[in-house]
């Protein structure tokens, strides 16, 4: 059971990442979020950031913040996304410029600052999301699986250079979880994608919880630069 631990979680306002804090709040840890908006979570050991991820000098100066606060970071999980379903001959530039602005430099940023203060105590547990409609080819998704697909390339690499300062990357591929990322995905679409699974139906935080619970654990310092898809998804 993870305990004691500093987390840092993005994208903790509502959604998955809301209750990614909760539960592990509930167990004991200390957890940090951002979001750009408010924070929603009221708990003596949570703090919040407003901030847009994709922000150099927003993302820095919370870390920064956090090492002098609280000393460490045990656990970054990089949770913040945003996600849009358009044939691409209809996706404005705009759409795709903060679909990678979220999703892929949000990751490095929390990444680079995290792992600068993981460095300095050789430990450290970092989890990326990735997508199962990057292994899919899920038409309609090709800016936001591209988006996911660049974080599973930076997950294996960097699990590579920062190996010797005894820090974990991996990341976990959520089969569609009833959340606001696919409020708007018309039925029929994420149906098809479901039946495309081996076992087909909706994720659940369980589910995701369940594998981000193993890549953290302790006895888990010799797994790292994998991707775990849900659902019975394989690349």
């Amino acid at each position: 059971m993870v305990k004691d631990k500093v987390f840092v979680i993005t994208g903790t306002r509502k959604g998955i990442g809301k209750s990614l804090s909760e539960y592990y709040l509930d167990k004991g840890n200390i957890v940090i979020g951002c979001s750009r908006g408010e924070g929603s979570i009221n708990h003596k050991n949570y703090t919040h950031y407003t901030l847009d991820v994709s922000d150099e000098k927003a993302v820095v100066n919370m870390i920064r913040d956090v090492r002098k606060k609280f000393g460490r970071i045990d656990i970054l999980l990089n949770n913040a996304g945003i996600a849009s379903m358009n044939h691409i001959i209809t996706t404005p530039y705009k759409t795709v410029d903060n679909i990678f602005k979220t999703n892929f430099y949000g990751t490095f940023l929390f990444t680079r600052e995290v792992a600068k203060v993981m460095m300095k105590h050789k430990k450290g547990r970092i989890v990326n999301f990735a997508t199962v409609a990057t292994p899919l080819r899920l038409e309609g998704e090709a800016i936001y699986a591209s988006s996911k697909a660049a974080i599973e390339n930076f997950t294996e690499i960097m699990a590579r250079e920062l190996a010797d300062f005894g820090i974990t990357v991996n990341a976990v591929g959520p089969t569609p979880v009833p959340t606001d990322l696919i409020k708007n995905v018309p039925e029929e679409k994420i149906n098809a994608l479901l039946e495309r699974q081996a076992i087909r139906r909706f994720g659940t935080f369980e589910d995701v919880v369940n594998v981000i619970d193993f890549f953290i654990d302790d006895k888990s310092d010799f797994i790292t630069g994998q991707i775990v898809y849900l659902g019975g998804v394989v690349k």
